[in-house]
Parts: structure tokens; sequence; C-alpha cells
């Protein structure tokens, strides 16, 4: 019997090697399909966000405009400031639309102080309303809306804390008048959007098709929001082992500096918060990134936000319109400055309020809706 199977033993080592090898080639061809299943998924995600974004102008750029341009009282201002920015769902939009304004006369600076703070806590609705997509996996969803929220959290407390003080001193318009005025001899600059630039050809066709039926692309932005999430997260789940894991917790999120930076060039880059703090969120829900890391992050997308403005008003030329961009930088800056040491208060609520949000599903609903669209229309109604 020995000397019957003593012969097949040579075979058997490299029918080994062979099958590893073959396993070890369709482990390349699993992770490079997972790895181009992500990058379509995550197109798709972006195209849905600039498809939302482009359909809801539909409905309310005008509005938003006609908003903007009718505020006196600074509290009615930053309600303007939310229900526009969440309207459109661009604080980028809105911030050039005010620079805009400015820049021709319509506002001054003082009233749109305010906006830009408005359109600060707006702009944090898109990242709020993308996890949603998880709200039917209880842990997905708790981490991801906690996730969303902290940033809501930010710009909420950062606001609560700053409006008062700039309502009684002005800080904010003295020390960006400041500012502006060492920008004044500097000349336009355009940055290159790879994002707009991958999008928005398709987006303009269907605006140009569908122009006529906003609410059938909004529809469309919707489902396709909500099939790639759930599609990367699928794909982010096969993929983040543990070298993946290692790669953002040792690397890119490695100190809070880092991921401050991160979401600082990302978003200099993609020029929209919305888009980059959105693009976190199914990475919170499938677990590789904590709320710690994920907060500096955020705070990185709030300054790299501004830069749009910026860039809008040197282009503009006008030095009221450079003052009201560099506001909405200062403005970022001394949030940062105020809630980044006590950063345990923003973080404890975002975890509180998806606790809740975990018992009761209804509940992210009713607090999208309060927070950023029935409160500030009820104020701009009583007091504008």
């Amino acid at each position: 019997m020995g000397k019957r199977n003593g012969p097949g033993w040579p075979w058997i080592i490299p029918g080994l090697k062979k099958l590893k090898e073959m396993m070890d080639r369709e482990t390349i061809i699993s992770t490079g399909f997972r790895i181009i299943q992500l990058l379509i998924f995550l197109y798709l995600f972006l195209f849905s966000i600039n498809l939302m974004g482009a359909s809801l102008k539909m409905f309310g750029k005008g509005f938003a405009e006609t908003l903007i341009a009718s505020t006196s009282v600074p509290l009615v201002g930053l309600f303007i400031g939310i229900l526009a920015t969440s309207l459109i769902q661009s604080s980028s939009s809105t911030t050039a639309i005010v620079v805009g304004m400015v820049g021709g006369g319509v506002l001054t600076v003082s009233n749109a102080i305010p906006i830009i703070m408005g359109a600060n806590i707006g702009t944090s609705v898109t990242n709020t309303l993308v996890s949603l997509a998880h709200i039917n996996r209880s842990l997905e969803f708790r981490r991801s809306f906690s996730a969303s929220t902290v940033h809501d959290f930010f710009n909420l407390l950062a606001v609560l804390v700053i409006f008062p003080l700039q309502i009684s001193t002005d800080f904010l318009g003295r020390t960006a008048t400041f500012f502006a005025g060492q920008f004044q001899s500097a000349g336009g600059l355009r940055l290159f959007n790879p994002v707009k630039a991958a999008t928005k050809p398709l987006v303009n066709l269907l605006a140009q098709w569908m122009g006529q039926y906003p609410w059938i692309l909004l529809a469309l932005s919707l489902i396709l929001l909500l099939l790639s999430l759930k599609f990367m997260v699928g794909a982010l789940r096969v993929l983040a082992v543990k070298k993946a894991e290692v790669w953002f917790d040792r690397v890119l999120f490695r100190t809070a500096i880092r991921a401050f930076v991160v979401g600082f060039l990302l978003t200099i880059l993609a020029q929209s918060s919305s888009i980059t703090t959105s693009l976190i969120i199914p990475m919170a829900g499938a677990g590789i990134l904590t709320l710690e890391q994920i907060f500096p992050y955020t705070l990185g997308a709030n300054v790299g936000t501004t830069f749009t403005a910026i860039l809008a008003a040197l282009a503009i030329g006008s030095p009221n319109a450079l003052v009201v961009a560099f506001v909405h930088l200062l403005f970022n800056i001394t949030g940062i400055g105020i809630w980044w040491p006590l950063r345990k208060l923003p973080l404890f609520l975002a975890r509180r309020v998806s606790d809740i949000a975990i018992r009761n599903r209804i509940f992210p609903l009713v607090y999208i809706a309060v927070v950023f669209f029935l409160v500030p229309l009820a104020v701009i109604l009583l007091l504008g």
C-alpha cells in the first residue's frame, strides 16, 4: 500500500502550490473586482449628491436668493442661512451667492455675516440625510448617525457661542476687514474640481432632459444615493480587513491633526464639505473609523470649504466680498479654537442623539425636519 502511494507523494506538494496560486489569483481578481465595484458606487454616490443639489436648486435657488436679499435682522439672517443652505445642499453655493451679493452692493457685510454662520449649520444636513441609508441596520446606523450629527453639533455649538459675541462686538467683521486689506491687490484664481469634472456633464445632461420635472431628478438622486451607499458599505466590509483598518487608523487618521489635514485637503480638492463629510459616513457605518477620529476630519472639512468663497471673492475683486469670505474662514477657526478642546460635549451629544434614534426610528426624520427646515422657516416667518 505504501509502495503504491509512495510515488504519488512528490506530486502532492506541486499540486498544493498550484492550488494556492489559483486561490491567490482568485483572491487578487476578487479584490480587484471589489475595488472596481467600490469605485463605481463611489462615483454614483458623488453623482447622486451633485444631482440632488442640482434638483434642489431647481426648486429652491431662486427662493434662497430672495430670502438672502431680504434680511436685515441678524437672527433672521442666521436662520435664512440655515434654510437656504438646507434647500440647495451646499454652503459653498450659499456663501458664493452672499459674496456675489455683497460684491454687487445688494447685501451689507453686517447683514451677510449671520447668513454665513447659518450656512455652516445648513451644510451638515447632507451627511445627516446620507446616514439614513443605514437606518435598517442598528449598529451601522448608530455609528453613521452619530458620525453625521457630530458635525451638526459642532456647528450649532459654534454659532451658540460666536453669534451673540459677534452681534455685540463685530469681532469677525473687524478681523476679516484687516485680512481682506492684505489681499486687495490679489487677482482671481480658479481651482480644478475633479468631482464636478467627473459628475457635472452627466448631471447637466439629465438637467437638460428633465429640467421641467425637478422632482424626478430628486427622486432619482435619492434612489441612487441609497443604492450606492448600500453597495459601498458592502464592498467596504469585504475590503476592510486588518490591513485596510490599520491603514486608515495608523496612516490617514492616526492622529487628530492628520485627520484634520485630510478633511481640509479633500474639501479643498472637492470644493464641497457636504461631499467630503458625507464620504466618511459609510466608513463610520462599517466600523472602520471611530467618532473621535471623524470629529477632527469634519473640522478640517469646515475650514476647507471656506476656500471656495475666498477664491470667488478674489475673482470678484470687491473688498467687501473678500471681508465676507474671510468671515467664513475666521468663524470656523474660532469655533475650532473653542470646541476642539471641549470636544467631549459635541461627541456626547452626537452619541446621545444616535441612542435616541436607535430606539425611535422616526426621530431622525423629525430631527432633520425640525432643525434644518421647520424652526428656520418659523423664525423667518415670525421675525422676518
